[in-house]
């Protein structure tokens, strides 16, 4: 019977199921818990993430920090499902508390308390039961509304005052007219962006043969005061300012450079380097006197300056002009030189044709070309009989120079911001030729974080875009002197601008700037107004690849370009080229394409064309 007792294993299942349950019911406690703090964290997160966008959009919509930072905590916490919001714990960093701004942070903290596993521990370890907390963090980041810098980049040439295709207006007044629209538009949203810091920027670029930087500039540190740039004497002999020529004022060459000498240079000026900012100030006019009856100048003669540098400078040698490479005198061609308009000769051609920059009086004799760069006639304040006003812009040695100056990149959330830019696009006046590429390549310099402008936000910083955009009403153009009417004894095949001449008197380079760069296609020898397009367009074409490898985003518009038209359908097919990719919108004709950002329009649709710039460019803005 014992040994029946002993030999008997039924009870055994029982015990060892029992015994077999403790683990198995612990490891369901846990899968049960594990579950549910799965569920609970990913709530959290979604809760967090919604909560995300709908305090940006709050805060586009001009929300308050404290209002924003409520707002974020109630949509939070009515979205966490089945989360306690008071095992939760929110932070709200708003985008004026982060560097470079734009950026929402949400922070969550959630302390997950299980239902099982407190017994389960018992269970598994024998310990006595107590409650156990979970903790995990979540972080939710939202980028709030790019920040914006846009370039307005203007054709301010003198085709610009014709009427626009399918208006009774011209086209600067159309011009003038959808910029500012375009400025009050973005200008609105920026007013809302109460928590980033200068969250859209505009500067204006007007442009024509050349661009002004401001005659404050003269003294900056990009600009060539000491003459050490390859063109600062390009179209100058100094060699000709001898004491022979001029006894108490004379120039005396040391290495590269000619040095002032003479009792009638100052002290500021004796001894030191003589550049193309000497001319200006020391070239003299009559400003009063005492006269005779024919108003000849007989006593009392005063002088003063004949001009002062009206802002405008000379495109750098190639590559430079095409590029946005600080300006260094350790590479003596990125230094920016101060526009100079020779005095052209006296002399007419047999077809009784004058020099097209002739603003001074002639004091030597020999070629014409020798004539055009003598010194001596800008030191001779004798010349003249008569009380002569002095030369404002682009006349005398300021021709060529017909554009108001860059604005900087401004902050138009502040009213005084957004008059000050369209103030600006009020004040621009068209005359001269067109040169695209000198004024996209200044429009780039404004964007930029380094000098010559120096408002642009780091190029590395998150949730910032640099914008471009060129308006243009024609192709580019250079113009000889014969196609103006006027005569080229000299040689110099072109008229003066920021190129200089085509054929300048004293290059450092195998010929002329204009052509420095590019390719075979383009003449070296063909002094045509033509090849001069041609030249340049490639210029605009390589500095647009430059521009966009940079991160720049290019907008273009072609206005009343005429695509019957050789050269006006080349500049059309450029800038479009030249455009980048629309973020948003696909290209009609190909779906499967990005849109580009080309505009081809005329005067009736240039108002509804900016609008559609606007667009673009809030788009760029929205919450993401």
């Amino acid at each position: 019977m014992i040994r029946d007792f002993f030999r008997d294993r039924r009870g055994n299942y029982a015990l060892m199921t029992v015994i077999t349950m403790i683990p198995l019911m612990g490891a369901v406690a846990i899968a049960v818990d594990y579950t549910e703090l799965v569920r609970q964290k990913q709530e959290t997160l979604n809760a967090l993430d919604a909560a995300g966008l709908a305090t940006a959009q709050q805060i586009v919509a001009g929300a308050s920090d404290a209002d924003a930072k409520a707002f974020a905590k109630t949509f939070f916490e009515a979205n966490l499902g089945h989360v306690l919001p008071a095992n939760t714990t929110l932070t709200v960093t708003l985008p004026n508390n982060n560097a470079g701004g734009g950026t929402l942070v949400l922070e969550a903290a959630l302390k997950y308390q299980p239902y099982f596993l407190p017994a389960a521990v018992m269970l598994l370890g024998g310990g006595a039961p107590a409650q156990t907390t979970v903790n995990f963090s979540a972080r939710s980041e939202i980028r709030l509304k790019n920040t914006l810098e846009v370039s307005l980049v203007l054709d301010n040439s003198g085709s610009m005052t014709e009427l626009g295709h399918g208006s009774n207006q011209v086209r600067f007044d159309l011009l003038k007219s959808a910029a500012k629209q375009l400025v009050d538009q973005l200008s609105g949203q920026a007013l809302l962006m109460k928590q980033v810091s200068k969250p859209v920027q505009f500067s204006l670029v007007p442009f024509a043969a050349s661009v002004n930087v401001g005659p404050a500039n003269k003294d900056a540190a990009w600009m060539d005061t000491t003459g050490v740039s390859p063109l600062d004497q390009e179209n100058l002999d100094w060699s000709t300012l001898t004491s022979a020529n001029s006894p108490n004022q004379y120039a005396v060459k040391s290495g590269n450079n000619y040095y002032a000498k003479g009792s009638s240079w100052d002290a500021t000026q004796l001894n030191q380097v003589l550049t193309r900012f000497s001319i200006y100030k020391w070239m003299k006019r009559i400003s009063s006197c005492t006269k005779d009856r024919n108003n000849n100048c007989t006593s009392n003669i005063v002088y003063a300056p004949i001009a002062s540098w009206g802002g405008c400078v000379e495109s750098r040698p190639y590559p430079y002009n095409i590029q946005d490479t600080a300006a260094s005198t350790s590479t003596p061609a990125t230094m920016f030189v101060p526009m100079f308009a020779p005095d052209e000769t006296d002399n007419t051609d047999s077809y009784s044709r004058s020099a097209y920059s002739n603003w001074h009086l002639d004091v030597s004799s020999g070629t014409d070309a020798a004539r055009q760069r003598y010194m001596p006639k800008y030191f001779n304040a004798g010349i003249g009989t008569k009380v002569t006003p002095a030369y404002g812009m682009n006349e005398g040695p300021n021709t060529s120079c017909s554009t108001t100056a860059i604005t900087p990149l401004t902050d138009v959330s502040t009213s005084a911001g957004a008059t000050t830019v369209k103030s600006a696009i009020d004040a621009m006046a068209a005359s001269g030729a067109t040169n695209v590429p000198e004024g996209m390549a200044w429009g780039w310099r404004t964007l930029s974080s380094t000098a010559p402008f120096t408002e642009g936000r780091p190029e590395s910083e998150k949730g910032n875009d640099k914008v471009l955009i060129v308006l243009t009403d024609g192709a580019n153009t250079y113009y000889t002197p014969t196609s103006l009417g006027a005569n080229d004894l000299a040689g110099a095949k072109s008229t003066y601008s920021a190129l200089g001449y085509v054929n300048p008197y004293n290059t450092a380079y195998s010929y002329g700037r204009i052509f420095l760069g590019t390719s075979s296609n383009v003449s070296k020898t063909d002094y045509s107004n033509a090849n001069y397009t041609k030249a340049m367009s490639e210029h605009f074409a390589t500095l647009c690849d430059n521009a966009k490898a940079a991160n720049i985003i290019v907008m273009t518009i072609a206005l009343d370009l005429d695509s019957s038209n050789t050269a006006e359908a080349a500049q059309m097919a450029a800038l479009k080229t030249c455009s980048s990719d629309s973020r948003f919108r696909r290209d009609p004709t190909d779906p499967s394409k990005p849109a580009k950002l080309f505009w081809n329009s005329t005067g009736a649709t240039l108002s509804d064309d900016f609008k559609a710039i606007g667009n673009e460019l809030s788009n760029l803005r929205i919450v993401s």
